[in-house]
Order: C-alpha cells, then structure tokens, then sequence
C-alpha cells in the first residue's frame, strides 16, 4: 500500500526563543492511503464552495464566520476512520539537552521529526512524506531523513521527502489545523475565539475523548508527549 504523509509544526521559535511564551512546541502528521488522496481533496473543494471559504486552512483562521466550514473539516477527517489518521509529538525544548545534538538546534528539530514519523511506518508499504518548505542552513536534511529511515527499515520503502509550500497543499493546511487544535488544548491556551472553542469541544466529542496525550495503541488520532527528563 502507497501512504502519503503531510506535516507542519506550531511554534518552532520555541527552540530558539530565549523566553518562550507556550510550553509545548508540536510537530504533527496526516496519513492518508494515496489512493484516497484526490477523493479527499475533492472533498474539501466542495467544502470551500459550499461555505465560501477560501484561502489557507489554518488554525490562526479559524474564525466565527467560518466556524461551520472548519467544524465540517473536522467531520471529513472522521468519516474516514484508519484511512486518514493523525500523530503529533509535543516537545517540551526546556527539556532538551542541545549537546546530545552538537549544540545543532536544525539537526534536533529534524531528530524529532525522525520520532514523529517512524512509529507509525509499517512493512511492505511505501511512503511519500510530504514537510511544510522551510529555510534550512543544512541543504541536506529532508535526504539524510530519507536514507535514515530507509536503512533502518528494510521492508518497507520511503519514495521522497519533500518540502512543499503549504500555501498550496491542501492536505498539509488540513495537518496544520488539526495541530494547531492540539496545540491549543495541550497549551492550555485561554481561548476567548468561540468559533476555536467549538471546534476543540467538535473534536472531544468526534474521538469521545478529551484532547490529551494519548496510548501508543491509539490510531486515529495520536499525542505522543516526550519526556526528556526521564522517570517512570
């Protein structure tokens, strides 16, 4: 089976903010069978014209006015059950100790991806994994992540890595509200955006549970909160 994998990250200053307002910095992923990658994007089409949305999905958008566009988005995700599924970690970056990364805080962001993603690649698949283009000092990083998880997993393939513009996918901006969301309740963010509200208490109610780090069994919609400090 052909999987395709589309991430984006909140709050990616937080590695490098000597005063960082948020606690938590997320990196998140959609995984969808690639086959059903056109039928959901036709969907969401139809959902912009429907609700005469347009522009970039985002979390920061979400807005009264648009409340039942993006409160439909969250249904179209859970009409797909295991065919399109989310995983986000949640870093703490007080916690990381940058010496086990040569002090490279790029090469640790791009460590964390390696733990956002490998979890869920399973054998005898293959995977497009798809990252919102970001300016890289190191030209070099999505094709190292390529080989990594090639060597280490020799039953399955890693077609590309590769950055592309959110501004035009689609399916990326879809990753990046369902994070953004996380983000928020995790944060604890004080939300004073009733249409923000809504769509979090839409999501609890979809996955009849509340918004929290989750099992590692959990395959629809997963939360994977690092501790770096160790413990039981």
């Amino acid at each position: 089976m052909k999987i395709d994998v589309y991430c984006d990250e909140t709050l990616p200053d937080l590695f490098t903010s000597k005063d960082p307002k948020e606690k938590l910095m997320l990196l998140g992923s959609l995984w969808i069978e690639n086959e059903l990658r056109e039928q959901i994007k036709t969907q969401i089409k139809d959902l912009r014209q429907k609700h005469n949305c347009w522009g970039e999905i985002k979390w920061t958008k979400v807005s009264p006015s648009k409340e039942n566009f993006y409160l439909e988005l969250v249904d179209i995700f859970f009409a797909y059950g295991m065919e399109m599924r989310f995983r986000c970690i949640a870093v703490n970056p007080k916690q990381v100790t940058w010496s086990y990364h040569g002090d490279d805080k790029e090469l640790g962001f791009y460590k964390f991806y390696y733990q956002l993603i490998h979890k869920w690649i399973k054998d005898f698949n293959t995977y497009n994994i798809f990252l919102d283009a970001k300016k890289n000092r190191d030209l070099t990083r999505l094709s190292v992540l390529k080989d990594i998880l090639n060597n280490q997993f020799n039953s399955s393939y890693i077609e590309q890595v590769q950055a592309l513009p959110s501004k035009e996918v689609a399916l990326i901006q879809l990753s990046d509200f369902l994070l953004g969301a996380t983000s928020a309740k995790l944060n604890q963010k004080e939300l004073t955006n009733t249409a923000k509200i809504k769509v979090i208490e839409h999501i609890e109610k979809r996955r009849d549970k509340e918004i929290a780090p989750t099992w590692s069994t959990e395959n629809k919609f997963n939360i994977f909160k690092i501790n770096l400090q160790g413990g039981l």
